[in-house]
């Protein structure tokens, strides 16, 4: 089977036509493509940016940058929340109408955490930022799939992370320069004219389009159950070092049975929000699990490399957005070359290379010693796992029709974002426990460490998996 070439669906129904097959032939494709990377851009940039904030933030708001870290964790979480949702809605109700109201969300709550002066208030904002997030992320790639015909498909998501890539390259010195220069505030608030852009641009150069295989109805109780269940678990880990062991392994618990019920019911629902036989398509599973590795092991390497540079190192805010540069730069290279690396080598494998690659750079990034290190180390990270997060979404789309394309950009973005989001909170969990034994920077060292190792170790075995259960995948038939 090959990414691209014309397939089956997973239950055996031809998939219909792609609703943008003629779309080299239409002349807002261009403007499609740069709507589409303009979404990835604001949510990309806010996330960045606001790392290298976290340390400054917490002292203006009276807090500590671990228990601040749920401005990072629990917007990741929300977000993952209302993926699935989110691109389901949009296949339902229209996705250009659910990308507009995905940018005056993020915009509108980005301003009043920006405008806050309670810690509470702005992780509140925070998390309701993420639900505006959740939307806009699956279906700036779902527009994309709808608009072009399936051979360009992987490409151009490709370029549009490339073009939402500058996010990656500008988040760290625009997030610290703009913290030690002005305000983090600003940080947030930058996104209210980035948003009203963005809206600008759907508008003007994304078409509406739909599911129109399914009525305009979702499953309520499905959204509700894995939204819960997302929380709760994420909840349970970070209160693991507060709460008696048998509170948290009791909400631990609730959040697993609430997802399991979720599936369940998936199986029940007349008009699932997610239809399983999705991950009875081998290529799309393997695909999101290499994503996943990934895509955690660059989030809880950001997160413990911004408190090394700043609390260990002495950095200030600009100095480790600076550093960081490393990392985003490559991961900003990465980002387009994924789809024309897509296009011409095998996904799985290529990505599995491309993750033992970045558990390399981590490796050498987590011994210290100064720019010499830093820099060599984050450029890799950056690159091996920048590639295998950008190469992951992109081949998933290839291999699922174009209808149910929100739905499996949901999904996708959903267990990679998640489960990220989750280890961002036991990572910091982790990193706490750990200094008060033996010091805050051997311990984000050790942690980072483990990361490594375990993101090539796990890359390797899907790699071998891949080998073994699938022919060679690539973007182009032939």
């Amino acid at each position: 089977m090959h990414l691209g070439r014309p397939h089956r669906r997973p239950d055996g129904d031809s998939p219909g036509p792609r609703s943008g097959a003629h779309g080299a032939a239409q002349p807002r494709l261009g403007l499609t493509l740069v709507a589409a990377s303009l979404c990835i851009f604001v949510v990309q940039l806010d996330f960045l940016a606001l790392n290298l904030a976290l340390p400054r933030m917490a002292s203006e708001l009276g807090t500590t940058t671990t228990d601040l870290q749920w401005v990072i964790s629990g917007y990741m979480l929300a977000l993952a929340a209302t993926l699935i949702p989110g691109g389901r809605l949009g296949d339902i109700l229209g996705r250009k109408r659910m990308l507009v109201g995905g940018l005056v969300v993020f915009g509108v709550c980005s301003l009043a955490a920006g405008l806050s002066s309670e810690a509470g208030v702005v992780i509140v904002m925070r998390i309701a930022q993420g639900v505006g997030a959740g939307v806009l992320f699956p279906l700036a790639i779902a527009v994309i799939t709808d608009a072009y015909p399936p051979d360009r498909t992987m490409r151009a998501i490709g370029n549009a992370y490339g073009m939402g890539a500058l996010a990656l390259a500008l988040g760290p010195v625009f997030g610290g320069g703009v913290t030690e220069l002005l305000s983090w505030r600003v940080v947030l608030l930058v996104n209210v004219p980035t948003c009203a852009a963005a809206i600008v641009m759907v508008v003007a150069g994304v078409r509406e389009s739909h599911d129109t295989t399914v009525p305009r109805s979702i499953d309520l109780p499905g959204v509700l159950s894995v939204a819960l269940g997302i929380a709760l678990v994420t909840y349970a880990v970070d209160r693991s070092t507060d709460w008696p062991p048998a509170w948290t392994a009791g909400l631990a618990a609730a959040g697993a049975l609430l997802l399991v019920a979720f599936v369940l019911r998936e199986r029940v629902a007349r008009w699932p929000l997610v239809a399983l036989d999705l991950f009875r398509n081998k290529p799309y599973v393997l695909i999101t699990l290499m994503a996943t590795v990934a895509n955690i092991a660059f989030v809880v390497a950001m997160y413990g490399i911004t408190i090394y540079l700043q609390q260990v190192e002495g950095y200030s805010p600009l100095g480790a957005g600076l550093v960081f540069l490393a990392a985003s730069v490559s991961a900003g290279v990465a980002a387009p070359l994924s789809g024309r690396l897509g296009e011409r080598f095998d996904v799985p494998r290529t990505m599995a290379a491309a993750t033992v690659v970045g558990g390399a750079g981590l490796f050498v990034a987590s011994y210290g010693g100064g720019l010499w290190t830093y820099v060599p180390g984050l450029a890799l990270t950056g690159f091996g796992y920048g590639l295998g997060w950008a190469m992951g979404s992109a081949g998933t789309q290839v291999v699922v029709p174009a209808e149910r394309a929100g739905q499996a950009s949901g999904v996708t973005l959903a267990i990679v974002i998640g489960v990220a989001g989750v280890c961002v909170a036991a990572g910091a969990t982790l990193i706490e426990v750990r200094a008060a034994g033996e010091g805050l920077g051997a311990s984000i060292e050790g942690v980072l460490r483990w990361i490594a190792v375990g993101s090539a170790v796990a890359a390797a075995v899907l790699g071998v998996i891949a080998w073994r259960l699938m022919p060679r995948t690539t973007a182009r038939s032939g």
